[in-house]
């Protein structure tokens, strides 16, 4: 969330920011209603004023003055308390829209309306030449390493079992992962996956990404989407040392999304579903030094990447497709070679101080305090791993089989039969 201070402050930036990510808003609706409220305040603080300045002249009253007075003093407080349930109501009503304003976009995030104008700021590792590459869902089943159909059958569209050699992959990642992450000062998580309405519009999740979300209505908790959600809301209304900072977090879980809106989109496959796991990084930062721990995720990311001999690319990500929470995105697209083109498999963002204003999260340095900043990125996320390990490692007949480094990160040489 951003200070509203904005709307007297900064006003250009807060329009320019609007602008830039294609949204309609009323921003005049909004300096409307935040001067309403503040009006509002105004008044009731300076009849709460009167309210302790008549208390004061009943202890000092004489019997005669005191009836009086004392009913002056129960008119007042009703009067007091009327005008401070105004404030409550104004303050929510312009709370409601003030949350939907999205965080500020870093002035180096390239201008655009959709990922088609995302940046490429760089090319790593060699794309192998695969004649007629299949793709992962034709492999993987000839091997009964995956089945989406019973899948299906069980849970619905965009499910799937993995099976023996994959599963084996999968931990052997996430462990490896987190051995990693815990050599670079992260602290190995595993998060609640259910979690209160309050640690989704923390994050900035709600209310845009709400209708991703899927909702366990009779127990009021959510399902994430990412361990990005509950990492961020662990220090919620606390207040740390700048001197601790950066604290960092490596969180594991498996995640939920609905996908709504995706229809007919990557149906094929593993690559977009209802259910994954991933390992997540997370950075609770000094403000001054956020940019910083950015390229640093943002090297962690390749690194992992790189020791997976994964041919990728990074991209830039414009203004039009930055989430609400994000001031700049760098992701990863690892190269498919059934698609013959790079898609996303990692991600990471600075939110600056949007999610950590919201969920109350504040430093202390020299006896002052100020709001901090988090960082997220994927460390692993496996499905589309698996994904681009299987495509990018298939020989001419159809075989799966890896170098002999990557084969003692995954424990696994060769892809077998179950």
């Amino acid at each position: 969330m951003l200070d509203p201070a904005i709307l007297k402050d900064n006003l250009e930036v807060l329009e320019s920011n609007i602008s830039r990510r294609n949204l309609d808003i009323d921003v005049n609706h909004l300096i409307s209603l935040n001067e309403e409220r503040k009006s509002l305040r105004f008044n009731a603080e300076q009849k709460r004023s009167q309210q302790k300045e008549l208390g004061k002249q009943i202890a000092n009253a004489d019997k005669n003055e005191k009836e009086e007075l004392l009913n002056k003093a129960s008119e007042l407080s009703d009067e007091v308390k009327l005008l401070f349930e105004q404030v409550d109501k104004k303050d929510e009503e312009f709370l409601n829209q003030w949350v939907k304003i999205p965080n500020l976009i870093s002035k180096t995030s390239p201008d655009g309306k959709s990922d088609k104008d995302n940046l490429e700021i760089k090319k790593v590792g060699k794309v192998k030449e695969i004649s007629n590459p299949k793709d992962h869902l034709e492999i993987a089943s000839k091997l009964n390493l995956i089945d989406v159909e019973k899948a299906s059958e069980v849970s619905g569209s965009r499910f799937a079992y993995l099976f023996g050699d994959l599963v084996k992959i999968e931990f052997n990642l996430v462990s490896w992962a987190l051995n990693k992450l815990s050599e670079k000062g992260f602290t190995p998580t595993v998060p609640p996956v259910l979690v209160r309405e309050n640690a989704l519009y923390g994050t900035g999740f709600f209310p845009d990404d709400a209708e991703q979300v899927y909702e366990i209505p009779n127990d009021d908790l959510y399902l994430v989407g990412t361990s990005e959600v509950p990492l961020a809301a662990l220090h919620t209304n606390e207040i740390i040392n700048m001197e601790e900072l950066p604290i960092r977090y490596a969180g594991f879980s498996t995640c939920f999304r609905r996908e709504a809106g995706t229809y007919g989109k990557d149906t094929t496959g593993i690559f977009r579903v209802h259910q994954f796991d991933k390992v997540e990084m997370f950075s609770f930062c000094n403000p001054e030094k956020s940019e910083e721990e950015h390229e640093f995720i943002l090297s962690v990311e390749e690194e992992l990447l790189q020791s997976l001999e994964i041919p990728y690319r990074v991209v830039d990500v414009c203004a039009g497709d930055l989430g609400a929470s994000a001031a700049k995105k760098y992701d990863i697209e690892a190269w498919i070679p059934s698609q013959n083109t790079y898609r996303e498999v990692t991600s990471c963002s600075n939110t600056t101080s949007f999610q950590a204003r919201r969920l109350n999260i504040r430093a202390k340095s020299e006896g002052e305090t100020s709001i901090l900043h988090t960082l997220n990125g994927t460390a692993i996320a496996v499905g589309r791993i698996l994904i681009a390990l299987i495509e990018n490692n298939q020989t001419e007949d159809g075989e799966v089989v890896f170098s002999e480094n990557v084969a003692n990160i995954l424990g696994v040489k060769r892809l077998s039969k179950q």
